[in-house]
């Protein structure tokens, strides 16, 4: 192994036992990560990104094994090596930075006592100065008031400082490599900037190695010294970032950068006219009251907006924003604190439930996470039919004809009826969601981050799919989301809200080709990939 080299890995192949037989995870992978240099690893799901972060860790399961090659970190070949000695290298020499730190940190223990375990287990035994170690860390990491911050349970603190205690928790055994899985793939943009920024920043004051794991060419253009593009435990690929977005060899690496909405440009149509609205929001505010104080908290002030049939209205802001009270005001689920809200001309904020359900068949919801948004124990079929006998419109085989043709509207295969939602993968369960919400042939469809729990490649077919049907059906589209550069390939129309309030508000091409706010522009700024990303334009 080079002197200057913290990691290298050479003839690398992984497999697995399933049922008998054996996968091929990771096959013949050979690289080298130098000293203070920073390398993405990019690729889908299932490319064996992850396999060779739990392989350099040695953390394999049980049913995995290393079938040849060999894994240099440090001077030791982790391959070979037993327990104790990969246990002596985590921490100590690797570093990891997982990818969700609602999973990753113990939620029954303050902050302060998880880093500082991280701490003894680096330093082998509790020792004076953890506590201000612990403090000193925290500060590193970008957290203000350390001393408030290390009190604290993870669920009182946002999902960006969450992510930066892993990054402290890693730093704690002052590691030469540090492994970042998906670092920020839950993250608001400019809260992802922020992190890659002080994480990049860290390695380079410390002279650290990074290896980032992500299925984000964007952010692997943006941050990495070179790129490794993995598909099926292949290495494709392996380029400077500059050679990857100007000259990629591999279709597949072309495929990826043209299904990445950073680096994808749509011609959307010019501004409706002449039309009622469907959906109207006239100065729409919304407080909660604060519990055991008398104050109130302004979630949103004064939002007005119109959306037209066929047309697809973004929704952008960070966590806070007001964004989700926003669609639950016009899903009828919260009434305004004051203001209007209208649907087909109708005045519906001062509806009841029951004087409000009819007008459900009409507005459908798509939610964020495909994962949390079936009933496991149900089967596809049940979930696609379930507002259809709820709404009592099928019965028998009309609704097993119903249930045909919405699964085919989503290009999905008629068997598919039969499994559970355990058996698809994300972006299949994303489209039976979608089938389910079209059901009831409604006017316009709620889309909440509908495809912010997907890889890139997935995405891209989910938006491909969205646009197919509405151009088929006419639909209208209120896109809520974090990801600029999903709604700058989508929205006709876009509105920046910002702490409950509107920042800016016009047709995409404006907001995205002149925007007014700096804020706008900050978000803008921040989508990964910018730097090639062609935005909308005028036709």
């Amino acid at each position: 192994m080079s002197q200057s080299n913290v990691l290298e890995v050479r003839d690398l192949s992984v497999s697995y036992a399933f049922a008998g037989t054996r996968t091929q995870a990771v096959s013949q992978l050979s690289f080298s990560l130098a000293q203070g240099e920073t390398l993405a690893i990019v690729g889908e799901s299932g490319s064996g990104k992850s396999t060779l972060a739990n392989a350099l860790l040695g953390l394999l399961p049980n049913n995995a094994r290393i079938d040849q090659g060999q894994l240099w970190v440090d001077g030791i070949d982790v391959a070979q090596a037993d327990e104790r000695t990969q246990r002596q290298l985590r921490g100590r020499t690797v570093g990891l930075v997982p990818q969700d730190p609602i999973v990753s940190l113990n939620p029954t223990l303050r902050i302060g006592r998880q880093i500082a375990e991280a701490l003894v287990l680096a330093r082998g035994r509790r020792y004076p100065e953890v506590d201000s170690d612990v403090l000193a860390l925290l500060a590193q990491v970008g957290l203000d008031e350390p001393p408030l911050r290390a009190r604290q349970y993870p669920h009182e603190l946002s999902g960006g400082m969450r992510q930066r205690v892993l990054i402290a928790i890693a730093l704690a055994g002052e590691p030469r490599l540090i492994i970042a899985d998906e670092p920020t793939s839950a993250l608001d943009v400019t809260v992802q900037r922020r992190i890659l920024d002080h994480l990049q920043q860290l390695v380079a004051e410390r002279g650290i190695s990074l290896l980032i794991i992500t299925h984000d060419l964007g952010i692997a253009c943006d941050r990495a010294d070179r790129l490794l593009v993995m598909k099926q435990g292949e290495l494709i690929e392996h380029a400077s970032p500059r050679q990857i977005l100007w000259g990629a060899q591999h279709p597949y690496t072309r495929d990826l950068l043209n299904a990445a909405p950073a680096f994808v440009a749509r011609r959307r149509p010019g501004p409706v006219t002449g039309q009622v609205p469907l959906l109207r929001l006239s100065n729409v505010g919304k407080r909660f009251a604060l519990p055991g104080q008398h104050a109130h908290f302004t979630a949103l002030h004064d939002l007005s907006l119109d959306l037209y049939a066929g047309q697809t209205l973004a929704i952008v802001g960070e966590s806070g924003s007001g964004k989700s009270t926003a669609l639950r005001i016009a899903l009828g689920l919260e009434k305004p604190s004051q203001g209007h809200v209208e649907f087909a001309g109708q005045e519906v904020s001062g509806l009841t439930w029951r004087q409000f359900r009819p007008l459900r068949r009409r507005l459908q919801l798509v939610q964020q996470n495909p994962f949390a948004a079936l009933d496991p124990r149900f089967t596809v079929f049940d979930s696609i039919v379930e507002p259809l006998v709820s709404f009592g419109l099928f019965k028998g085989q009309a609704l097993e004809r119903k249930a045909r043709e919405l699964i085919a509207r989503v290009h999905l295969p008629v068997h598919f009826l039969d499994r559970l939602p355990r058996e698809l993968s994300g972006g299949q369960r994303q489209r039976v969601a979608i089938a389910r919400a079209l059901a009831l042939e409604p006017d316009v469809l709620l889309l909440d981050e509908p495809v912010s729990a997907l890889d890139v490649s997935v995405q891209a077919q989910i938006l491909a799919l969205l646009e197919e049907l509405q151009r088929d059906l006419g639909m209208a589209y209120v896109l809520v989301s974090h990801d600029l550069a999903v709604v700058a390939s989508m929205a006709d129309q876009v509105l920046v809200l910002r702490r409950g309030e509107v920042v800016e508000q016009g047709p995409a091409v404006q907001v995205f080709g002149q925007p007014t706010s700096a804020y706008t522009r900050a978000l803008i700024e921040a989508i990964p990939g910018h730097s090639r990303s062609v935005l909308p334009v005028a036709v």
